[in-house]
């Protein structure tokens, strides 16, 4: 029986019923529709999100709150249990800054406890992938500090592939501008996305249509990926099942070994990059966002 329990936030996109296998913990971010009350991530069903974003609603975000990992995070300490978060990118949200400060007082109240944190870089089922991995090696019987380092040295190789089917609400977010979203609309260009080595967007390539930027997310994989040092695949979708599916079958052609994975990008993510985005992770054997330039 494990004496610790994994944290992770709902950024990491990993499927219900694999939280639930490995009974872990998932603090919620928060989602704002049409300026309605805040919703949980988890109390939000992808497909009806989806289409209320095709439908013209307009979705922000709002960070895991500090009292909201105090609750959860005191319950498992005064149940005699060390704590492990896996948090979302600090580049990306102010989510995981929340988690490590309210550990970091725990601390203070409860030093028989271990609690360590680890400020993953990555998103979506990137982050995904680093908690899935954490949750098999506490299965197989691995100390906290065990999986921490395991984790540690790891993270930086995690290359996450995205594309993006609509450009607006990249120019919503700042990632491009209004005119060059009005250009590859109608020049039908669709961006390659990547996160960095210090958990930021970056925009590497563009393809001209659908079936080529699902092309690229191979191609890139290709260029990076490392499956014999860890085979796990995760392919995440903003309700377009059918094309991750095409990609999933790309993938397993290339790399038999490989076991592949397939989740929805959920609503906090999906606020931000629109329905039809496909992130594609992986292990690499190179630091996440080099070696594909275009």
């Amino acid at each position: 029986m494990f004496n610790y329990h994994i944290y992770t936030d709902s950024s990491c996109d990993l499927p219900k019923e694999m939280v639930e296998k490995y009974d872990l913990k998932v603090m919620q971010l928060e989602v704002i529709i049409n300026d309605a009350a805040p919703v949980l991530n988890r109390d939000i069903e992808a497909k009806v999100f989806y289409q209320q974003l095709r439908d013209g609603a307009n979705a922000k975000t709002a960070a895991v709150t500090p009292g909201y990992f105090e609750e959860h995070m005191r319950k498992s300490l005064e149940e005699g249990y060390d704590i492990l978060y896996i948090g979302f990118s600090s580049g990306l949200s102010t989510t995981y800054n929340s988690g490590a400060m309210i550990m970091n007082q725990l601390k203070d109240e409860f030093p028989e406890r271990k609690l360590l944190h680890i400020d993953t870089c990555c998103a979506s089922v990137g982050q995904g992938l680093l908690v899935h991995y954490a949750a098999l090696q506490r299965e197989a019987g691995k100390t906290i500090e065990e999986v921490y380092d395991g984790i540690m040295s790891m993270k930086d190789k995690i290359h996450h592939q995205v594309t993006v089917n609509d450009l607006f609400f990249l120019k919503r977010g700042g990632r491009i501008s209004a005119t060059a979203a009005v250009a590859g609309s109608i020049l039908n260009v669709k961006p390659m996305i990547v996160v960095t080595n210090e958990g930021k967007l970056e925009n590497v390539a563009k393809a001209r249509g659908r079936k080529k930027a699902m092309k690229e997310l191979l191609e890139y994989m290709q260029a990076t990926a490392d499956i014999d040092t860890w085979n796990y695949v995760f392919i995440s979708h903003g309700d377009c099942l059918e094309d991750a599916v095409s990609v999933k079958e790309m993938v397993e052609a290339a790399y038999p070994n490989a076991k592949v994975i397939l989740s929805d990008v959920g609503p906090v993510i999906g606020a931000h990059t629109g329905p039809g985005v496909i992130a594609l992770c992986h292990m690499g054997r190179c630091t996440k966002g080099t070696e594909y330039k275009k």
